[in-house]
């Protein structure tokens, strides 16, 4: 390898490792939210768990704002925070239907949705790799 080509390597790296980061820190601040109003919700909201549909739109709802929270910190403009937001829904919209019909039960439905976001968010991430990987 060429004096050129060993300096230049990490220099490209370091868009993709932020990126990466920046990946990572999202889904902490998804669990954050999750973990800490996740509590507040059953205490307003009683019988939250006994009905699904409003159990995964309002753990999207955590989601959505721990990360809106933690983007705005790191100066995200609203345009990212309402993609990354709707990233957090859609999964769950897309699958409701399902459960609503009796096809997909609702651990299914949870399990699915959660890992479904994962590539949700990795698209909104990509569409503005400038701002994710700078």
């Amino acid at each position: 390898m060429s004096a050129e080509q060993t300096t230049k390597s990490p220099r490209r790296a370091r868009p993709v490792v932020r990126f990466t980061l920046h990946f990572l820190e999202m889904v902490v601040a998804m669990v954050v939210g999750m973990v800490t109003l996740g509590p507040i919700w059953s205490f307003a909201w009683p019988g939250l768990s006994g009905n699904m549909t409003a159990q995964v739109l309002v753990m999207a709802t955590n989601m959505s704002l721990a990360m809106a929270l933690w983007m705005k910190i790191r100066h995200h403009g609203w345009a990212s925070i309402a993609e990354m937001s709707v990233a957090m829904y859609l999964p769950f919209l897309v699958l409701l239907p399902f459960h609503w019909t009796g096809v997909l039960p609702g651990m299914a439905l949870m399990a699915a949705g959660h890992v479904l976001m994962l590539p949700a968010m990795l698209a909104a991430m990509l569409r503005r790799r400038h701002e994710y990987g700078c």
